[in-house]
């Protein structure tokens, strides 16, 4: 067994527990501990050494598992909130622990990469990779040319403080009942983005769906359902995360 030390945030993510950011958090708001003492941000710790998050004992996994699940509307991307009706660890039934590689807001459904693969998440998560999401979005109005063209093009969010990056908008369907349907291709992660995209054109998103990671597309998988990726699949969504 390799004695070699790591950094304690690289240890927790490389178990899948998280990402090193927000291992960072966890150490820092006392929740982890090495051999039975609480942890400190920058200790170092070595396979040998116990290691727990929330008391939860973590360890490297054995065998890289990625999954693509389908998040129903209401579940909540958290490991732990107390506030949220459900969270998207009660939903996911697998016999090793997962968590997910890039996150969706509680009021938007479809496709979350699940893994136990730190490396893959901290990959995911680095919005600076520019890996492509795909969504549909349902808005409660016209999307016009002018503000397709604006979207586009990238807009300034004043909530944020951040102009958004130049984006894909395609398959626009205007609807009969004054709703305009269409797909919008993301390269970054703002928090709650195409929400606050639209809301700047005082339009308000009715549905949002992510159907697709990179390469792995949401297809037919059942709302709240899983699969496994593997093969091919798995080696090219490995290669365009830059893994």
């Amino acid at each position: 067994m390799s004695v070699e030390k790591i950094r304690l945030n690289k240890f927790i993510a490389m178990c899948g527990t998280c990402s090193r950011r927000e291992a960072d958090r966890l150490i820092e708001q006392g929740r982890v501990r090495i051999n039975g003492s609480i942890a400190i941000l920058g200790a170092t710790v070595t396979e040998n050494d116990s290691v727990m998050v929330d008391n939860i004992p973590v360890s490297l996994a054995k065998e890289k598992v990625v999954l693509a699940f389908n998040k129903p509307k209401g579940v909540t991307c958290s490991e732990r909130d107390e506030h949220a009706e459900i969270t998207i660890n009660e939903l996911i039934d697998y016999p090793q622990r997962v968590t997910y590689a890039g996150r969706l807001d509680k009021d938007s459904e479809g496709l979350i990469l699940l893994t136990n693969d730190g490396d893959l998440i901290n990959s995911m998560m680095r919005g600076a990779n520019g890996h492509e999401k795909e969504y549909v979005v349902k808005v409660n109005g016209r999307l016009t040319k002018d503000i397709c063209d604006k979207m586009k093009e990238g807009i300034y969010i004043s909530e944020l403080d951040r102009t958004t990056k130049p984006c894909r908008l395609f398959n626009i369907i205007y609807n009969s009942d004054n709703t305009t349907t269409f797909n919008i291709v993301l390269t970054e992660g703002l928090n709650r983005q195409i929400r606050r995209m639209c809301e700047c054109f005082d339009l308000k998103v009715i549905k949002l769906t992510r159907i697709r990671v990179l390469n792995i597309r949401l297809g037919k998988l059942a709302t709240g359902s899983s699969r496994r990726i593997t093969g091919d699949e798995l080696n090219e969504l490995y290669r365009l995360s830059g893994r």
